[in-house]
């Protein structure tokens, strides 16, 4: 559904009024669907946008391409995360995750299956969710956000059975390194932070903010989105969009983009998605040239 205006409203002014909605929107969040052929964004205003990654990317692809096939309204404030299991997408924002069907979805429609809430420290406390990761070898999903600790719930019975501590500030991004049981963590306090879940604790730590090549102090340290492809990661925030090696924890490309970026995305090893401080989704087809943007 639609952001909703006001009735009985003259056309310009509500062209003026979603002109002005676009303006200030902020994508906080992006996950690929189980096909791998619809990519949805979440932004500010609690909606879910699903775009079709197979027509934007066709050879015969027209602007109408890279607009939403189904846009929906999901949390009453921003989507801060979100991620795909083989059926489900997982949304969340302040204090909840829901979960919604693709099927349903992509046939326009979007009910809410259920909602969960990690055990926080009081009843008033109700922190933003940052970050959703899903653990397939342990049918798990992790979350993190503003009570900076990592939240692991049981995806079978819905139980919180862990909760990992290290961060001094906000949590914002959270990746999984396939090949290992290993987490990694990004936050306002300007570290990522590596994390072995089979010991359940933390195993290394990159201050990206103290690279010269990275660091942008003028836009603050915290790194506000984070994904990984094996030993390689991309990380941006504060400091700039940059691709590291991880065995060495060394970075080896800066992106040439000016805006903090609040999500990034390897997809399907070829195409990287990144957003931020507006409408747009901008996509890589290699690595420093962005191809083209999908629009809300």
């Amino acid at each position: 559904m639609e952001r909703t205006v006001p009735h009985a409203v003259p056309l310009g002014q509500v062209e003026v009024f979603q002109a002005l909605e676009r303006l200030h929107m902020t994508v906080f969040s992006q996950s690929v669907s189980p096909c791998g052929k619809f990519l949805a964004a979440g932004n500010n205003y609690g909606q879910i946008a699903i775009f079709s990654l197979s027509a934007a990317l066709s050879s015969e692809a027209k602007e109408e391409s890279k607009k939403p096939v189904v846009t929906f309204q999901a949390h009453d404030g921003p989507v801060y995360s979100m991620v795909s299991t083989d059926r489900q997408l997982l949304s969340a924002g302040d204090g909840e995750v829901k979960a919604w069907l693709w099927a349903e979805i992509l046939k326009k429609g979007s009910k809410e299956l259920w909602r969960r809430q990690p055990p926080y420290r009081t009843s008033l406390e109700v922190p933003e969710i940052n970050a959703l990761l899903l653990v397939p070898k342990e049918n798990s999903l992790i979350l993190a956000g503003g009570d900076c600790q990592l939240h692991t719930m049981d995806l079978e019975t819905g139980a919180f059975t862990r909760a990992l501590r290290g961060h001094t500030d906000y949590i914002h991004c959270l990746a999984l390194r396939e090949r290992s049981p290993e987490v990694l963590s990004g936050g306002e306090d300007g570290a990522v932070r590596l994390w072995d879940l089979r010991m359940a604790k933390e195993v290394q730590t990159i201050e990206v903010y103290k690279h010269e090549e990275c660091s942008r102090p003028h836009n603050g340290r915290w790194i506000g989105c984070l994904a990984t492809d094996s030993d390689w990661m991309v990380c941006g925030g504060g400091p700039a969009l940059t691709l590291w090696h991880l065995r060495s924890s060394t970075p080896t490309t800066i992106f040439p983009m000016r805006a903090p970026q609040k999500h990034v995305t390897f997809y399907q090893d070829l195409v990287l998605t990144a957003a931020g401080n507006s409408c747009r989704v901008d996509v890589f087809t290699n690595l420093g040239y962005r191809a083209f943007s999908l629009s809300f």
